[in-house]
């Protein structure tokens, strides 16, 4: 893969429009911008990261995450790029790398887009509805690939079809978002069926040739029938990800009381060596807050990760571009930080992802979702009925509850669900199950 094909400008949807001209903001900031001024960004505010959402102490949700992220991609993309650009200097399109930062921004803020309410416990709860629930009925009238997507139900994918499908009034192309963008949020380039143990995949079915399209303009490499190899900088907007939730999760659990300060500085002092530490203790010294003191070393970790990773980038960029680098950034930092990461992973496991609040989220999120799947489908496989028809009334109008085909049916249910936010999915919760009436 090169770089002269793989930053494309070139917009989806809007192709014959594509003029190729520079103007005050690059087509890559116009990304972000449509990205900003979104609903689907804006609902993210009211989606749950890891902790319920906030009471009295504000922890992360989705929106502030994504917003982080974007913030530490643009960062580690610039680097890169400055780390880069002597090498390609004699090439004519070397002021392309320029465009790098831009890309992964935009990617950043998207990458959460199609995660549905509740955390990842939304995901799969919604993938165990036809894997172990009742949307089991339904395997016979589908294909085994329209069947994998469903059981396997995916947030990266759900992403990737909210900014290119045309859901109902709108135009071709989804969002209409650069080449680039759209193909650097996909974190698994290859469809369900070769999901795995794990069940990660990039595209659903009905997006498949959206994303053909897109690999085949930008010269990623095709492994076989059905996988790519990644686009180089989905690397980057992965290791932003993997920065930000690791160390910000610590951060909320230490807002929160479940770390204590002790504990927090000594699981993140970790990634430094003994020098570094002690200028790092003498900084904090000079802080009573404590809150502050962890926000200061919190900034030290972030920033020593993003100069590791852009490190490993640079140098396994060959094989990056050859399609033969294996597993993430964050796998090839320094022993101490990888010493560091494993740290914060296994605190977090252990005290942060089983804590009261956590667990709370998951079996309230499992048992909303459940019922919402069950009534909605039931809604839109038999519209004659009553309640069906009242119910049907409740979809936005861009969800195609009359589609032709089963499978784009229920992936109507999926879209409305998963655009959902944690407080409508409650409250419409409360109103099919009869605990509560809307209110005027």
């Amino acid at each position: 893969m090169n770089w002269n094909q793989l930053i494309c400008d070139k917009r989806l949807g809007l192709e014959e429009k594509h003029d190729g001209k520079a103007g005050v903001r690059s087509d890559f900031e116009r990304d972000y911008d449509r990205l900003v001024f979104s609903s689907p960004f804006r609902r993210l505010q009211n989606k749950t990261q890891v902790f319920p959402l906030p009471g009295s102490i504000f922890v992360h949700n989705r929106l502030t995450h994504s917003l982080e992220v974007s913030c530490v991609g643009k960062s580690l993309a610039n680097e890169i790029a400055e780390r880069l650009y002597p090498k390609y200097a004699t090439e004519p399109w070397r002021k392309k790398l320029r465009d790098m930062g831009e890309i992964v921004a935009a990617a950043c803020l998207a990458h959460d887009l199609g995660n549905p309410p509740f955390g990842h416990s939304g995901e799969k709860t919604i993938g165990a509805y036809f894997s172990e629930g009742q949307g089991q009925c339904l395997k016979d009238s589908l294909t085994p690939e329209q069947w994998a997507d469903l059981t396997h139900f995916e947030g990266n994918a759900n992403s990737f079809r909210t900014l290119v499908h045309q859901f109902n009034g709108r135009r071709p192309g989804g969002f209409a978002m650069t080449y680039s963008t759209l193909a650097a949020i996909v974190k698994y380039p290859y469809s369900s069926t070769y999901a795995g143990e794990k069940g990660k995949f990039g595209f659903f079915t009905t997006e498949r040739a959206d994303f053909e399209k897109i690999a085949a303009q930008l010269g990623l490499i095709r492994l076989d029938e059905g996988r790519y190899c990644r686009h180089p900088l989905v690397y980057l907007v992965e290791a932003a990800d993997d920065i930000c939730y690791q160390v910000m999760d610590i951060e909320d659990g230490h807002k929160l009381k479940i770390i204590s300060t002790e504990e927090t500085v000594d699981v993140l002092t970790a990634f430094f060596d003994e020098e570094r530490k002690q200028h790092i203790h003498q900084m904090m010294a000079g802080v009573a807050d404590p809150n502050e003191k962890i926000v200061y070393l919190r900034s030290c970790v972030v920033g020593q990760l993003v100069q590791e990773c852009a490190a490993t980038f640079v140098e396994h960029e060959e094989e990056i571009l050859n399609g033969t680098f294996e597993g993430s950034l964050i796998d090839h930092v320094s022993p101490l930080a990888t010493a560091g990461y494993a740290r914060c992973s296994h605190l977090a496991f252990n005290k942060l992802y089983r804590a009261g609040y956590v667990v709370d989220v998951d079996l309230a999120g499992n048992r909303i979702i459940n019922l919402l799947l069950e009534k909605l489908m039931d809604a839109v496989l038999h519209p004659e009925r009553n309640y069906s028809q009242l119910l049907l009334n409740k979809f936005p109008q861009q969800y195609d509850v009359h589609a032709p085909t089963l499978f784009e049916k229920i992936q109507a249910v999926l879209d409305h669900i998963s655009a959902m936010t944690d407080v409508y999915a409650l409250n419409l919760y409360r109103q099919l199950d009869g605990i509560a009436l809307p209110t005027v």
